[in-house]
């Protein structure tokens, strides 16, 4: 049951560090700390990428030491409730997601100060944008997976393990910057932006799925090796009726995630034609 915890954990980690690329903040690095961005500006891209990669890790550290101290208050809760407990907070993500019955946890919508970028040296950029990505929760929320991966980290209820998971979102973050390592030109900084805007859905389906399976496999473990199979497919059956309902909504008005600001230098991008 400890094993399992702790890989679903990161598995969530992993996906929802992934889902807030498509965030404005990210979507905002991956516009500016690029080889195009960092050349006008006088600096090296390897160098900036590094740095904000580094404050990524920072930031993964901050919010593994949160995670690893609901770890240690929870240290004396059982393997089947911390499970049970675990699948219903995966069941309340999903259901945020997809706005089942307009539900959804709180959020916030802080950016950060991209006048960063013409007032300081790269490493104070790098790193200061870093960990406001990497620490997950000090800028704007796009997915509520973020919020079950500390909960997830937390319940199992070992704090160096619940810390490698925060450290593990951080720089799965952070390493999102070298998506842009090939944007040398306007072009291409174009031709990257629409692609990678339209896989937003996708990026966000991958999402509700791995929610889903987190429920079952948590709640079916919480049920025992009798009942664990039915209530797994139970909760899967439900997910997955939420999931429908959160395609058709998709197809009807667009993603089932809420309007998400664009950032100025990538709505720029978007409006060019070649």
């Amino acid at each position: 049951m400890h094993v399992l915890l702790f890989a679903t954990a990161a598995a969530v980690a992993v996906v929802a560090a992934a889902r807030s690329t498509w965030s404005p903040c990210g979507l905002s690095m991956l516009s500016t700390i690029t080889p195009l961005g960092e050349r006008g500006r006088g600096h090296r891209f390897a160098v900036s990428a590094l740095w904000y990669l580094a404050g990524g890790m920072a930031g993964g550290c901050t919010l593994g030491a949160l995670a690893a101290a609901g770890a240690w208050s929870l240290r004396g809760l059982p393997p089947a409730p911390a499970a049970a407990v675990g699948g219903v907070a995966a069941v309340a993500a999903l259901a945020s997601d997809l706005r089942v019955g307009g539900f959804a946890l709180p959020g916030h919508r802080r950016q950060v100060n991209e006048r960063w970028l013409d007032r300081y040296r790269s490493w104070v950029y790098g790193l200061g944008f870093g960990w406001q990505i990497g620490v997950g929760l000090a800028t704007y929320l796009v997915t509520a997976a973020v919020y079950l991966t500390v909960v997830l980290a937390a319940l199992t209820r070992a704090p160096a393990q619940a810390f490698a998971v925060g450290v593990l979102f951080g720089t799965a973050r952070g390493a999102a910057v070298f998506l842009g390592s090939g944007i040398t030109d306007t072009s291409r900084l174009v031709s990257f932006h629409r692609t990678f805007t339209g896989l937003g859905p996708r990026s966000a389906a991958v999402v509700h799925g791995a929610e889903a399976v987190a429920a079952a496999v948590l709640c079916g473990a919480a049920a025992g090796a009798v009942g664990g199979v039915g209530t797994g497919l139970l909760v899967a059956s439900v997910a997955g009726l939420a999931g429908l309902g959160g395609v058709a909504l998709r197809d009807r008005r667009g993603d089932p995630t809420p309007a998400v600001p664009v950032p100025p230098a990538v709505a720029a991008a978007a409006s060019v034609r070649p």
